[in-house]
């Protein structure tokens, strides 16, 4: 078993289609639409086969409260991993992404957390290497 797909809610899909591929790289992989919304999934350049990450509308009634609880608690609705932290922060900084925690040590990873312009946080993590961590 694998995980084939998972979802991140968002205000507004066309923003969040613009924001994860123009600004985060991913490649949209199904753009389909369904009434007033979209299957639209993206993935990474990286992976093109691998887990695709669903933009979901955020219409539901609970949406709104668990995002905005989760937020105002600083907790991130997922987590990404890159190679080079720093190297990406800096790509991103560069880009107008703004981070609410910038790069930091977490034990085995290095993270930092940005807001997606789509009413959630997300991590990036560097797995460090242990034996110098």
């Amino acid at each position: 078993m694998k995980i084939y797909v998972t979802s991140v809610f968002v205000d507004d899909q066309d923003k969040a289609e613009k924001f994860y591929t123009e600004v985060l790289g991913f490649t949209v992989k199904h753009n389909i639409p369904l009434g007033d919304f979209r299957w639209l999934t993206v993935v990474s350049k990286e992976d093109p086969e691998g887990t695709e990450l669903l933009l979901e509308p955020s219409d539901h009634p609970a949406v709104g409260p668990y995002k905005e609880a989760i937020v105002a608690d600083g907790i991130a609705a997922h987590s990404f991993q890159v190679q080079d932290l720093d190297a990406e922060w800096k790509k991103l900084t560069g880009r107008g992404v703004t981070f609410v925690t910038e790069p930091m040590d977490a034990g085995a990873v290095h993270m930092a957390v940005f807001d997606d312009t789509c009413g959630n946080l997300i991590q990036l993590i560097q797995m460090k290497d242990m034996a110098s961590a």
